[in-house]
């Protein structure tokens, strides 16, 4: 029989949310096991030696292994239990305590643990998932695939690409591929405007005269074993495509970046319940689910721009998955209109003994001088103006809201309205 081991808190994944709730958990007092399935610790930071990371938490500009490694260089000052090449392969949840099963190198292990943690990221959207017709043959990677080829293995994954999305990834892959001799055709956006920050659009296409095509799609691929071309489309307003206006450029690769996904099966076998629109989970201001004693932190809870706020995210919930003497709960919805895309924590526990809650969202427009309104019950808590929001682009809100405010069972509401300008 295998022998359970036992545990206050268990995280799943070691990326930058996993690495920062371990430690968080430990400095607090609980017992912890870290989890992750790669050799390495670090998630996708690994790969990333592009620099820009730190800015907030560390006020310097630091590559992707640099930031992780702030954290790593900390866990053999710490009782943190590592366990590499290690993979959960079941999770049994009582509402008291949760059984992994846990796939090691030395065997199938049993862990107990009172709190446990997903911070499992987030995966990439393949050409399937988006409809590109034709054979799916070699010569088509994820921008995360392509950045793992060219930074890690030191192989270069095309000679004359086409990148399809202007998510951040495909962006500074197009910056990245150009540098090591390849020649990028463009970057095809569907949407009107880019999906990436600003920033990037300009460091990483505008430096490089690398054109970017808006309001135009990847419709077809063609090649027997390897890619040899792609069709480009125009599209409507609702992103189908424009009979006639289809274009054939020869290439030999289709780098992808079409957007993020949580990864959220195996909190989901469990019966957590997940937010429609962010596919990350449903949870209060200090990430725990509605599943008492489990919580998510970092992109699998919902895809954040900025890596300081991924650690941030998994230092709440580590501390808090720490707490042996929480409380009940007395949650509040939280709500937003078709003016925002999101807003994450979707409950708020009027219980918490909290000075500030940090809220994050994304408006599902740009718009310039808008509006931020926090209303509850018909009256208006808070409100707050900014000069230019896009949807790309993450805003954080800290907020200190009383008890007195949070009274009643009304949801919290969340509204922008833009406000013209003469």
């Amino acid at each position: 029989m295998t022998q359970e081991l036992m545990f206050d808190v268990a995280v799943i994944g070691a990326g930058p949310a996993g690495l920062a709730a371990a430690l968080s958990a430990e400095k607090a007092g609980a017992k912890t096991l870290l989890i992750e399935r790669e050799a390495r610790l670090g998630g996708i930071l690994k790969q990333c030696i592009h620099d820009g990371f730190g800015l907030v938490r560390f006020g310097e500009k630091l590559s992707g292994p640099e930031y992780a490694q702030r954290f790593i260089d900390r866990l053999p000052k710490s009782d943190v239990t590592v366990w590499t090449l290690s993979f959960v392969s079941e999770i049994r949840n009582d509402q008291q305590q949760t059984l992994l099963t846990v796939i090691t190198r030395e065997g199938i292990k049993q862990v107990r643990t009172r709190s446990l943690i997903f911070a499992t990221g987030c995966r990439e959207r393949t050409s399937r998932q988006i409809g590109v017709q034709g054979r799916h043959c070699a010569g088509i990677f994820t921008a995360g695939t392509a950045q793992y080829y060219t930074n890690i293995l030191g192989k270069l994954p095309a000679r004359r690409c086409v990148i399809l999305g202007s998510g951040d990834i495909g962006l500074i892959m197009a910056r990245r591929l150009t540098l090591e001799g390849a020649e990028v055709i463009g970057v095809y956006e569907a949407k009107p405007t880019p999906s990436g920050l600003t920033r990037n659009v300009s460091q990483c296409l505008w430096d490089f005269d690398i054109p970017l095509y808006t309001s135009k799609t990847v419709t077809r691929v063609f090649g027997e074993t390897r890619l040899s071309a792609v069709e480009v489309a125009s599209v409507d307003s609702c992103m189908r495509p424009i009979d006639g206006t289809e274009e054939i450029i020869p290439c030999d690769a289709l780098i992808l970046s079409v957007g993020l996904i949580p990864e959220n099966e195996l909190m989901e076998s469990i019966g957590v319940p997940i937010d429609s629109k962010t596919k990350g989970a449903v949870v209060d201001e200090r990430n725990e689910t509605l599943l008492r004693g489990i919580f998510a932190c970092g992109n699998a809870l919902h895809v954040n721009d900025l890596v300081d706020y991924v650690s941030e995210s998994g230092e709440i919930a580590g501390k808090a998955a720490a707490d042996s003497n929480r409380k009940s709960r007395g949650l509040v919805p939280v709500e937003c209109d078709s003016t925002l895309l999101y807003v994450v924590p979707q409950r708020i526990d009027r219980n918490a003994e909290l000075q500030e809650r940090v809220f994050f969202f994304r408006c599902s427009q740009d718009m310039d001088h808008a509006t931020l309104t926090i209303s509850k019950g018909g009256t208006t808590l808070v409100t707050k103006q900014y000069a230019h929001l896009r949807p790309p682009e993450m805003e954080r809100l800290p907020l200190v809201l009383t008890a007195e405010q949070l009274s009643g069972c009304e949801p919290l509401r969340f509204h922008l309205e833009e406000i013209e300008h003469e």
